[in-house]
């Protein structure tokens, strides 16, 4: 409720002031580039975008020359910088995520150790990072026994014997 009564201050303040429209929908088009380069994966497209709309938004937004309506330039360049800064802290942080192994869900079974539970010929079961979890292998296993998840097949991982990836020991 205060940001729509706010909102329609603002729209009656605009139509006293001496506002290039243009300049408005600029500086809003540059914060909402900005505000979508956290969520969207842009690699920093959007933010470099959204800074160079701010900047000219901000430049072009105040259409007179009376003293005390101008938007200092310090304060244009500040706000600039501090948005480039926070956004290539996200760009950052988001490459350094995508370098990070795969700590869960299926990609990250494929090629786990685990330890036979029980001896069995070809279903049984296993513990894999503390889990059990149904296994089938195509020789014996018995209690145990490293092996290393090879497929997953709905909720049966297949196993191969050894500690390698490829089944071999």
């Amino acid at each position: 409720m205060a940001g729509a009564i706010c909102l329609v201050i603002a729209l009656y303040a605009l139509q006293l002031l001496p506002v290039n429209y243009a300049g408005v929908a600029l500086l809003v088009l540059g914060i909402a580039f900005m505000i979508a380069e956290v969520f969207v994966p842009a690699y920093g497209s959007l933010g470099i975008g959204g800074i160079i709309a701010f900047v000219i938004g901000s430049v072009m937004m105040i259409d007179t020359e009376v003293p005390g309506f101008i938007l200092p330039w310090p304060l244009i360049a500040a706000i600039a910088f501090l948005s480039a800064l926070f956004i290539l802290a996200v760009v950052g942080m988001a490459m350094q995520a995508r370098k990070r192994p795969v700590v869960s869900g299926s990609e990250e079974m494929v090629g786990a150790e685990a330890e036979v539970l029980e001896d069995f010929a070809q279903e049984g079961w296993a513990r894999i990072h503390s889990e059990n979890w149904k296994v089938r292998s195509v020789v014996p296993l018995k209690r145990g026994q490293k092996v290393r998840v090879m497929a997953i097949n709905g909720l049966v991982l297949d196993v191969a014997p050894g500690g390698s990836a490829t089944g071999e020991d």
